[in-house]
């Protein structure tokens, strides 16, 4: 089971930073763009990192 939830955070780690710094980097957009996106992306990090931290802790 341990090894089923690592999977999924490493998949949802590898979806973000494909998806969310993509974007960041390769964007056509405005710099204001880019940061917001990036903002989002970071948040999701710390939201992904904050879950993890509190499963490894309760097992």
């Amino acid at each position: 089971m341990k090894l089923l939830i690592y999977i999924i955070f490493i998949a949802l780690y590898m979806g973000v930073t494909f998806f969310g710094l993509g974007p960041v980097l390769l964007a056509d957009g405005s710099m204001l763009e880019r940061l917001l996106t990036l903002a989002v992306v970071i948040l999701i990090y710390i939201l992904l990192t904050f879950l993890f931290i509190k499963w490894r802790k309760n097992n």
